[in-house]
């Protein structure tokens, strides 16, 4: 599939974005709602310009080699006197499916590399503001889809780096091309006591984002014996988070009920889902999937053989039983005495 771009600069919220920040532990912006002892002293949002105020976050649409002036909010909420470091950094997605931000010392090769802050540190008494400007600017030789960074406010404590940041997401323009992709499917087949029954399978895959966009994917799953028959669908799956380009996301899924015909085949299917602009999201079309593996009846092979096994030891000793006396025929005796 693909979707031509317009040319235009725009910003608008993103529909699955972190707007509060980043603590020390990169925790999402939900998890920080409730105030806590720890909170940081500071806050953070974007500035009020043209392209709107109080937004959650940032986001734009432009051409390579254009570039984008905003800016940082930022506010010294507490008693004492901050230093703040301020960089960029490009996003990643968590094993468990939160966006954070590289850390300071990671390298960054898109949002972070292209956006720059007028400077790398911000000093506020108590109660004082300040707007960070910033530049993103695009290379002239970037790749048309999604890219996803942050620009981030952060003060050392001992050890541990307290970080406050804000999303960027960037889209260039040209031809999108959402696209996902099944790989190292698996099944296990875990078997049952029961000869006549049904087992659990467990269905584990990778789905890989293969497209220049960022997209979620809703997720089913079925295991079937050959010619599908008794086909089983999985457990409900909840939709994987939204991966950045090359981004991959591995599922564990059980499928309870499933016939053990000796070998089964597993179907995944994912549905793309593709936010725009306006955070609409927009199912594209599906894409599948496949695997098999063995899922022997072992218990019902074992009662088979006990049973063949059991009828030869009687047919056998049936064929060796002595011949009773009583049912022996009697010989008479034929001579003839004088």
């Amino acid at each position: 599939m693909r979707i031509p771009l317009t040319r235009a600069i725009t910003a608008v919220l993103l529909a699955a974005g972190f707007a509060g920040g980043l603590t020390a532990a990169a925790l999402p912006a939900a998890a920080q709602d409730a105030p806590s002892p720890d909170a940081a002293p500071w806050a953070v949002s974007t500035a009020a310009n043209e392209f709107g105020a109080d937004r959650v976050n940032y986001s734009y649409t432009v051409d390579a080699g254009e570039q984008v002036h905003d800016g940082l909010k930022v506010v010294n909420n507490g008693t004492a006197p901050l230093d703040l470091a301020v960089y960029t950094a490009d996003a990643f997605t968590r094993p468990d499916g939160q966006v954070d931000l590289l850390s300071r010392d990671k390298k960054s090769v898109g949002v972070g590399a292209w956006a720059h802050a007028s400077g790398d540190h911000v000093k506020l008494g108590p109660g004082e503001s300040a707007d960070v400007p910033f530049t993103l600017a695009v290379p002239a030789g970037a790749k048309a889809g999604d890219f996803l960074g942050g620009i981030v406010t952060s003060v050392q404590e001992g050890s541990v780096e307290r970080r406050l940041g804000i999303r960027i997401r960037l889209r260039v323009g040209g031809d999108l091309a959402p696209g996902l992709s099944v790989e190292d499917a698996n099944v296990d087949y875990s078997g049952t006591l029961n000869p006549f029954g049904s087992g659990d399978a467990t269905l584990s895959y990778t789905i890989r984002n293969t497209g220049n966009a960022i997209v979620a994917a809703r997720q089913s799953a079925t295991v079937a014996a050959p010619f599908g028959l008794g086909r089983t669908a999985s457990a409900p799956i909840p939709d994987a988070p939204q991966l950045l380009p090359g981004e991959t996301w591995h599922v564990t899924v059980p499928v309870p009920g499933v016939v053990p015909g000796v070998r089964v085949d597993a179907d995944i299917s994912l549905t793309p889902l593709l936010a725009d602009a306006a955070g609409s999201i927009a199912p594209l079309a599906a894409v599948s999937g496949s695997t098999g593996g063995w899922a022997v009846p072992w218990t019902l092979l074992v009662l088979i053989v006990l049973v063949v096994l059991a009828a030869v030891f009687l047919l056998r000793r049936r064929r060796k039983s002595p011949v009773d006396p009583e049912e022996s025929p009697v010989e008479e005796d034929s001579s003839v005495s004088v």
